[in-house]
């Protein structure tokens, strides 16, 4: 039985070229005014209060907040929720204090990476850096997949063909006018982003009328909202440490610190975004709970588009596009000039190649040529979830380390000993892709040796260990 769609193929093509060509142009056309390597690093330092925090959310609200939280509610209920939206917020407001010390400690620098070269010396860094880029690239394919599967589901638009416009459309001004366009473009997308996702959820709101609301989750899956519900406690606690860890390490972030113009706009950007971003998140995951409740059948992660297009409304198809496009472009972008800005920033320190080197132009070949992974990646549909989730881990392991070298002085080989520890026992912990059992719990040993709590939270504890073990071993190490 052929399947129907919500939006014929060819118009859902002309809407994705239109709207990939429109940002492509605003992005070129902008940074020309705005030539050389300060305004592709850092924006020439002179980002206003409202370019900043518009980009901060934009970078921030990728593709993923259409599916993640919305699915993440459905069997994490209440916690997952709130988890998942402060930990995409939470380093806003890490970044206000970590912000105000690089910036004081190092006004000259670009990126986090920098700043470990100056505490760790030649080796260390090289690891984090390495990291870094993994997680960026991971992001970068998700991001790619999540609107390619986005728009084959309205549509039937081949996934292929999706990722090559998105990435042809994003690398164009992106590699051109790095951060400089990035911001500019984000400013649009976040107005067009705003406006859609108002509408949007005014329109969920009014069609499913009384059901909207905690009351009708409740009489239909209390446990989403129960605060004996473990499950909430541990999805919760397991998304706030992935989350909030590895945007702590996220360059785009990094980028924008340096870039605003002042401190103070800085501070006032960055708590602005956070409460911008929590409120989107949990609405997100509101949405989540209502529609499982509605019908527990409905395939988790597209409960916000059931509520939305139960009529098969065109309109609601086209309005869905842009909006994840607009939601999906700026993250790109961000990530494209991230990356980029590494390899410009930390490649002479890492690869000390010949003196005369155009680490720029290197840096467009190395992004091109990780876009093309990307849009394999995509064009297949891989479930990379499980890669994310992998990139979470080795955050976790590096972040409490690397952070807390700001304020402690570490040496090199204790500061390894504790990343390399705390990786390794959350790796033993780390669920197979079944999520049935990991190394430790189901291989090395059965798991009827465990408590069914450990058996059952193999991807929490895994995130936990990781984290704070290291702790442990530098609070050792200083005494």
């Amino acid at each position: 039985m052929e399947k129907t769609f919500f939006l014929n193929q060819s118009t859902s093509l002309t809407l994705l070229i239109l709207i990939s060509f429109i940002f492509a142009v605003l992005g070129l056309y902008h940074s020309k005014k705005f030539p050389g390597i300060n305004n592709y690093l850092t924006a020439n330092r002179n980002i206003k209060l409202f370019s900043l925090t518009t980009s901060l959310v934009a970078s921030a609200l990728g593709a993923w907040i259409l599916f993640g939280p919305v699915a993440a509610a459905t069997w994490g209920g209440i916690g997952a929720v709130i988890g998942y939206a402060l930990g995409t917020a939470f380093p806003m407001i890490f970044l206000i204090y970590l912000g105000k010390k690089i910036r004081s400690d190092f006004p000259k620098g670009s990126s986090l990476i920098e700043y470990m070269r100056k505490k760790f010396g030649k080796s260390l860094f090289k690891l984090v850096l390495l990291m870094t880029i993994f997680y960026m690239f991971i992001f970068l394919c998700a991001e790619v997949t999540a609107i390619a599967v986005l728009i084959n589901y309205l549509s039937g638009t081949e996934l292929w063909i999706t990722a090559l416009v998105v990435l042809i459309s994003t690398l164009t001004y992106t590699l051109y006018g790095g951060l400089r366009a990035s911001i500019f473009t984000d400013n649009i997308q976040m107005i067009v982003i705003g406006v859609l996702l108002l509408i949007l959820i005014s329109i969920i709101s009014s069609s499913t009328e009384s059901n909207f609301s905690f009351e009708f989750i409740k009489s239909k899956n209390p446990q989403l909202l129960s605060l004996s519900y473990i499950p909430s406690y541990t999805a919760g606690l397991t998304f706030f440490i992935a989350v909030a860890a590895t945007n702590l390490f996220h360059q785009g972030n990094w980028q924008r610190v340096y870039a605003a113009k002042n401190y103070q706009t800085l501070k006032l950007g960055l708590i602005m975004s956070f409460f911008i971003i929590v409120p989107i998140v949990c609405l997100m995951g509101f949405i989540g709970m209502v529609s499982f409740s509605l019908d527990s059948s409905t395939r988790p992660d597209l409960g916000f588009f059931t509520l939305l297009l139960k009529e098969q409304t065109e309109l609601l198809s086209l309005m869905i596009i842009v909006l994840g496009l607009s939601l999906t472009i700026s993250t790109i972008d961000t990530l494209v000039n991230a990356i980029s800005s590494l390899f410009i920033v930390d490649g002479k320190a890492t690869f000390k190649l010949n003196k005369k080197t155009n680490y720029l132009k290197i840096s467009k070949y190395f992004i091109i040529l990780l876009s093309i992974i990307a849009f394999g990646i995509a064009s297949k549909g891989f479930d990379i979830l499980y890669l994310f989730l992998l990139a979470d881990l080795f955050c976790c392991a590096f972040v409490i380390t690397v952070f807390f070298s700001f304020y402690k002085k570490i040496d090199e080989k204790t500061a390894y000993i504790s990343i390399i520890i705390g990786l390794g026992a959350g790796f033993l912990m780390f669920p197979f892709p079944d999520f049935s059992k990991s190394l430790l719990v189901g291989v090395f040993f059965s798991k009827e040796l465990f408590y069914p709590f450990i058996a059952q939270s193999l991807l929490f504890l895994s995130f936990l260990i990781a984290t704070f073990l290291p702790a442990i071993i530098l609070k050792i190490k200083n005494n």
